[in-house]
């Protein structure tokens, strides 16, 4: 596989694998949490919601010389807790049409496909959980016997997928998408991704529970306890290398996290242009008069949004502030962009243009 996609399926693969604060004592990692569990067939006949596998299910356009071939990678549980360690089940190449089957540990991968009445292939690619297990097992008793975090890549030669978001198809326990540039890969993952998901290039790497906001989880990182750093450091070596990993973070790479945007024009993916001849858009107006009342950039004012604004709003009434971008909307609606004076954080919101915005009668103009 190509080294971005091969970066984004391993942080995949650990997503839910520990969860702040990292340590191995803290009951919500006494039991992983991972994403895309296939669980042993006894236990998921008698669990709603549980499934005994995986069925990545997509569309492609092919020639008749087509190769497909398919990658399975899983986490196997290993130990009383929650470690475990990487495996990968590699099947193909194979042809158009043809059918083949590989078994691992307790469970088996299969690769096929069909021709459909539109000359194009219906592709499958399964995994199964064949352990055999008592009744009426306990969910970290199950956990300990299923596959966990399952990720299962195809790939065809001599072809193109059709994207799953809209060819549709029948999968399950997984979500498939396209995940080439050539649209000759296709990832199944029980996190739902759009078409062609990358990395962030900020990203400083998966967290294991980086569903949510990684720029937190740095912080959260740094301020773990002596403690708590003494716990990590004895326990799984993938937890204590992702910790040591976040902790080395410098305050540039933590401030490259807190947000980006990026404007393309959907058809060139060029940067937008404003108009020969037309100020930029984004970068405001320098002054805006508004019912009489004159707001300039950099003028002083003071917030009164009143009782119907939101609690965000609510909580800065009567405090002065600084106008520092003045945005006029298509309707002709002033937006007043500003930042609290005497706020330890003013400076920040400037140099990174997160502004607090207000509309004009939400505001009164402090005397020139």
């Amino acid at each position: 596989m190509p080294e971005p996609l091969e970066q984004l399926v391993d942080s995949l693969l650990y997503e839910g694998y520990a969860l702040y604060p990292y340590t191995p004592g803290a009951t919500k990692n006494a039991t992983p949490t991972p994403f895309g569990i296939v669980y042993p067939p006894v236990y998921a006949a008698e669990c709603a919601g549980a499934f005994d596998h995986a069925r990545l299910e997509c569309v492609a356009e092919a020639t008749s010389g087509a190769r497909l071939e398919a990658t399975l990678r899983y986490l196997a549980p290993e130990g009383e807790r929650h470690a475990a360690v990487e495996r990968r089940v590699e099947i193909g190449p194979i042809g158009a049409g043809e059918r083949e089957t590989v078994r691992f540990g307790d469970g088996r991968l299969t690769l096929r496909s069909t021709e459909g009445a539109d000359g194009r292939l219906l592709v499958r690619c399964c995994v199964h959980n064949e352990r055999a297990v008592p009744a009426r097992l306990a969910r970290g008793d199950a956990l300990r016997r299923s596959l966990l975090s399952t990720q299962l890549i195809v790939r065809i030669r001599d072809g193109r997928f059709l994207s799953p978001l809209e060819a549709g198809g029948e999968s399950v326990n997984t979500y498939p998408v396209l995940a080439s540039d050539r649209d000759d890969t296709v990832l199944g993952t029980t996190i739902v991704l759009p078409d062609h998901p990358q990395i962030a290039p900020e990203s400083r790497g998966g967290l294991f529970d980086s569903t949510e906001i990684e720029e937190a989880l740095l912080l959260h990182v740094a301020a773990l306890s002596d403690a708590e750093r003494d716990e990590i450091e004895g326990a799984d070596p993938a937890v204590r290398d992702m910790v040591a990993r976040a902790a080395a973070a410098t305050p540039e790479d933590i401030m490259a996290l807190h947000g980006r945007v990026t404007l393309r024009d959907r058809l060139t993916t060029e940067p937008p242009r404003p108009p020969d001849g037309l100020p930029d858009p984004t970068a405001g107006e320098p002054e805006v008069v508004v019912d009489g009342v004159r707001f300039v950039r950099g003028g002083r004012v003071t917030l009164r949004p009143g009782p119907d604004a939101d609690l965000h709003a609510r909580l800065v009434d009567g405090r002065t502030a600084t106008i520092e971008r003045i945005l006029v909307d298509v309707e002709g609606k002033a937006h007043l962009g500003v930042t609290i004076d005497g706020d330890a954080g003013q400076e920040l919101l400037r140099e990174t243009g997160r502004f607090l915005y207000f509309f004009a009668p939400e505001v009164e103009v402090i005397g020139e």
